[in-house]
């Protein structure tokens, strides 16, 4: 992978690219790969839980916007583009789709331009460049390309560990849901403490220079979900979400919780 911005760093590990390379993708570097060994030494699950959180996007994405209807979506700490990312599954269903992805990582943008693009005609896919720790600025741009006064799906999907502080993770879903109207749903997934193996890899990542990323209880993140209505099957490990259930108990569960919910 050739080097294109200065502002990537590749003297540090970055979680969004050691996803990518469990996910078996490309974009990542010599850093990465080293860590990313490491830390399936410490957990071997964890290349699941990759590969498991991608399906339950895939099947919380068909669901809101199939049977729910949804046609806007704000995926907020996207990472890098891999297979089946929210615009290809939400056009795939609805092509009117408008999907506003926000991250703040130099190369996921460089990706983004390139390959976040829409999928149909009708549709429309746009990248925003913003902290999450920065909710009101991440709504300045989306409300550019959304129309709040119709439902959105908003997502955050294994990116609010890096949150400084628990505080700050829950200020930040409740900003962001306090500004869109009745009828919009959360989507959620994260790691959980139930697991000490991948308790451990978030500490030795956050050792090698990368940034922190918690975990959290499944009761701390349950509570993310307070004042909302849970869709069925309710704050499940991620696996179990509305599988089919053919697969029922061929699938490796994960310590990932997650779950579907509507603002009433």
């Amino acid at each position: 992978m050739s080097e294109t911005d200065p502002a990537i760093r590749t003297d540090i590990p970055h979680s969004a690219r050691i996803w990518n390379y469990w996910m078996g993708g490309k974009d990542n570097y010599d850093i990465d790969r080293v860590v990313g060994d490491a830390s399936l030494e410490i957990d071997p699950d964890i290349s699941a839980m990759a590969v498991q959180s991608r399906q339950f996007l895939i099947r919380a994405v068909r669901f809101l916007a199939g049977e729910v209807g949804l046609r806007q979506f704000l995926d907020i700490g996207t990472g890098l583009p891999t297979m089946q990312n929210t615009h290809e599954v939400a056009q795939g269903v609805s092509p009117e789709a408008k999907v506003v992805y926000v991250d703040n990582d130099p190369l996921v943008l460089a990706h983004a331009r390139a390959l976040l693009t829409t999928t149909t005609e009708e549709g429309v896919t746009t990248y925003v460049d913003a902290d999450f720790h920065e909710p009101e600025n991440i709504l300045v741009s989306a409300r550019q390309v959304l129309n709040f006064s119709q439902p959105v799906g908003v997502m955050f999907m294994g990116v609010l560990g890096h949150a400084r502080s628990y505080e700050d993770m829950r200020h930040i879903v409740r900003t962001v849901l306090d500004a869109v109207p009745s009828g919009s749903y959360l989507v959620f997934w994260d790691g959980t403490v139930d697991n000490p193996n991948y308790v451990k890899l978030c500490e030795e990542y956050t050792k090698s220079g990368g940034v922190p990323y918690e975990p959290r209880t499944q009761e701390q993140l349950a509570a993310v979900f307070e004042g909302l209505e849970l869709v069925e099957p309710g704050f499940v490990p991620i696996t179990r979400w509305r599988v089919d259930p053919a697969q029922v108990g061929s699938i490796q569960d994960v310590s990932a919780y997650g779950g579907v919910a509507r603002k009433p």
